[in-house]
């Protein structure tokens, strides 16, 4: 008889246990992102780059915060999840690679504005509203405080939508 060992991955320790953004956050979309950061910057787009890695419960926890970037800036600006794991090793790196923004440490978030501007790059757990405070500078809206609260469509509102 063989016996199969359970899986004892969970989000509070640094196990990989799979793409932690299908797995923690719900959403497989960000991984592969659709433009590298080069494209986005030629093409004038404002961008969110979140390094991370699948196996730290610091970045597992923080995969729901970079799902809601998405969630209310992914049609307007390019979110691009890249793990630290894939950036090559290398001496130099150029302006329109993600390992010339890196700082060694995860998670890690770098907002550009259209002109390609760094307006936000800290390490950490930043919280969605220092995010969305950027994106609101560049996108020229309004402050939060003198902003209706951004709120996540019911899945029946947005089915609905989608059946028109």
């Amino acid at each position: 008889m063989f016996s199969i060992k359970p899986a004892f991955a969970g989000i509070n320790d640094d196990l990989y246990d799979g793409n932690m953004f299908v797995v923690y956050a719900g959403n497989g979309s960000l991984v592969p992102p659709r433009q590298t950061l080069a494209q986005t910057l030629v093409e004038h787009k404002p961008a969110f780059l979140a390094f991370y890695v699948d196996d730290s419960s610091d970045c597992k926890k923080y995969a729901i915060v970079i799902s809601r970037v998405q969630e209310f800036y992914g049609r307007v600006a390019e979110i691009i999840p890249i793990d630290v794991d894939t950036i090559p090793v290398k001496a130099k790196y150029d302006p329109t690679e993600p390992g010339y923004y890196y700082s060694g440490g995860v998670p890690q978030v770098v907002v550009f504005n259209q002109s390609g501007k760094v307006l936000l790059n800290k390490k950490g757990q930043v919280p969605f509203e220092e995010i969305d405070d950027k994106f609101r500078e560049v996108f020229d809206l309004l402050p939060r405080s003198e902003s209706v609260e951004l709120k996540r469509r019911s899945f029946n509102e947005f089915s609905s939508e989608l059946a028109k």
